[in-house]
């Protein structure tokens, strides 16, 4: 059982008892382990339990039915299943991401879709605790309680947003569902409810909340607000907020937003919570709970295997490589720019034989790992040998969710001898970062048709990106602490990047952003949504899969059906325990 680890959410001395729900035939009804007493609960320090109990399953992990599917960085959801990633491994370990590839075999009975389903329920019903049991807590100040009550509603609401975006057709699990769930049903759009949530935090959650970094404050419920707004397309609705971010919103620590200067900042574990960090699931380790294998479970275990195979900072699995695809799109032209409309052509970045060897945008190497590259600080990455089939995986690894040599045994667990706990790190994820912000509020300036707008919210984060001194050198020392190569004489490849002139007219702005958010936000588990948000997931997937399939098996036969795969199949195991009193509650997604 995961032992909650309260660093960053709760100021230093404040006890808590938390209750772990427990698994129940129906996920609507979660029970506590135990006896939710209210004599034990219902007090201050019980209630703020429960609400660290709802925060601790932010990470995507902690609940019964849970696994690497279910992770908040959305990895197999939004990487494999678009053009990100690869699976990686061998075809028959994990097997259930397997399907995600090529689309054909994601059916009702996948077992990686149930992970995810479960533990976002599990935590929207954790949310619910925290409700159902405020009003009975005597001891808690008026204005405290109604800050609690922002939190866990913020938190209920992020938590059904990732259930529609995988699921689309859901269930609003909130203190009003009847326990005999007779008015329950899927058919109703959990969008209304969504945003009611999120405007109730907006409007009361503080802006800061000084030492508790982790909590969620007012301007990360803003962002959440406008994230719903993109996917409903109400770009007007989330603009004004956008804007509001970008001029005066600041971290739960009190720092202003603003862009890192570095960009690998944002995935190294000695500087996250950064002036950069929107919304992020916290981990640490080391912190003094445990699990029966060893480990630390308050560690990144959503991305425990997707470390190079048994090299470098890995020591066992080779999950979640970078695609050859997302590899090419960092290719650039003369200026600097991306190769919008060709970067599949040509000689492929990095291939064993005959490699491209033009421009590349530079953050590419701060994307994945590349034969020859700087490998943070483990060395050259050796290629294939870090691979564990290449045929399948391609020939690269995955690099922002790892740790430098130099951060083994401090940003790590230190645990058994067991491969897991190596491969546990205090990286946090980030769910919303101000590059988004900023990417959003520039396709919301397109929609506009304010051109000059969109291509300066765009050029800040290239501008970022073109930081010669946050790039990455051969020959030189890595400095982990500040995510810098010390030596600045020989860039590890031949790195250009360039800002764009001014979007010349809305058809090439909305291309040019949808192709930076691929670039600045690759391998973050947002890709896959963004395209069926765009309405383009027919067009690239489909291409997609079409030039993969002479080389990679896992690609023979893809498709992606419009009108089905642009939500995932609700579990059927839901649908039969929902259903069989023969009251029709949930409705199987079309298609499936």
């Amino acid at each position: 059982m995961k032992k909650i680890n309260f660093k960053r959410l709760i100021p230093v001395g404040l006890v808590v008892i938390v209750a772990i729900a427990a698994c129940d035939k129906n996920f609507l009804n979660k029970p506590p382990l135990g006896t939710l007493n209210p004599q034990i609960v219902a007090t201050e320090a019980g209630v703020q339990g429960l609400l660290i109990g709802a925060y601790s399953l932010v990470d995507g992990e902690g609940a019964p039915g849970d696994g690497f599917a279910s992770g908040a960085s959305n990895w197999t959801f939004g990487g494999v299943a678009a053009d990100d990633a690869y699976k990686g491994s061998i075809a028959t370990d994990v097997g259930v991401v397997a399907p995600f590839e090529n689309w054909v075999g994601v059916i009702p009975t996948n077992g990686a879709t149930i992970q995810k389903w479960v533990l976002c329920y599990a935590a929207a019903q954790r949310c619910n605790g925290v409700l159902n049991t405020l009003p009975l807590a005597k001891d808690i100040p008026a204005a405290e309680a109604i800050t609690i009550r922002a939190q866990a509603v913020a938190l209920r609401a992020h938590f059904h947003m990732e259930l529609k975006k995988v699921f689309g057709n859901i269930i609003y699990a909130d203190t009003t569902v009847d326990p005999q769930h007779t008015t329950v049903t899927n058919t109703v759009d959990a969008w209304p409810k969504i945003e009611a949530d999120l405007q109730y935090a907006v409007a009361n959650l503080p802006a800061t909340w000084g030492a508790a970094v982790g909590r969620i404050n007012s301007w990360a419920a803003k962002a959440l607000l406008a994230k719903a707004f993109m996917f409903e397309h109400k770009l007007s609705s989330a603009y004004p907020i956008l804007q509001d971010i970008i001029a005066n919103g600041v971290t739960s620590g009190g720092a202003k937003y603003a862009l890192t200067p570095k960009f690998f900042s944002n995935f190294n574990p000695a500087q996250k919570n950064s002036s950069e960090s929107v919304f992020a699931a916290q981990t640490s380790v080391q912190d003094g709970s445990s699990v029966d294998w060893g480990g630390d479970p308050n560690g990144n275990y959503g991305d425990i295997l997707n470390f190079p195979y048994t090299g470098g900072p890995g020591a066992c699995c080779g999950f979640d490589n970078p695609t050859q695809d997302l590899a090419n799109a960092f290719k650039t032209d003369a200026t600097g720019l991306p190769l919008l409309d060709t970067w599949f052509t040509g000689l492929s970045v990095s291939d064993p034989t005959t490699p491209y060897v033009g421009t590349l945008d530079p953050r590419i190497d701060w994307t994945m790992g590349r034969k020859g590259i700087p490998y943070l600080d483990w060395g050259p990455h050796p290629g294939d040998a870090w691979i564990r089939d290449p045929i399948n995986d391609g020939h690269f690894s995955p690099i922002k969710d790892v740790y430098a040599q130099s951060q083994k045994g401090t940003y790590t667990d230190v645990g058994s001898a067991y491969w897991g706990p190596t491969e546990l790190t205090a990286n946090n994820v980030n769910i919303i970062r101000f590059a988004d912000v900023l990417l959003w509020a520039a396709e919301c300036a397109a929609d506009a048709n304010d051109l000059p707008t969109a291509t300066n919210y765009v050029n800040m984060v290239r501008t970022r990106a073109a930081n010669k001194t946050a790039w990455v050198y051969k020959g030189s020392p890595y400095d982990a602490p500040s995510a810098t190569f010390t030596t600045q004489t020989t860039p590890a490849d031949n790195y250009l990047i360039g800002n764009y002139p001014t979007f010349a007219s809305q058809a090439y702005a909305v291309k040019a952003i949808q192709f930076e958010r691929r670039l600045e936000l690759a391998m973050e588990g947002h890709r896959f949504f963004d395209l069926v948000r765009w309405g383009t997931a027919d067009a690239v997937l489909n291409a997609f899969m079409a030039r993969e399939q002479s080389f990679k098996p896992l690609k023979l036969g893809g498709h992606w059906t419009a009108g089905k795969n642009e939500v995932f199949p609700i579990p059927q195991s839901e649908i039969d325990n929902m259903n069989s009193d023969g009251k029709k509650r949930l409705v199987q997604n079309a298609g499936y």
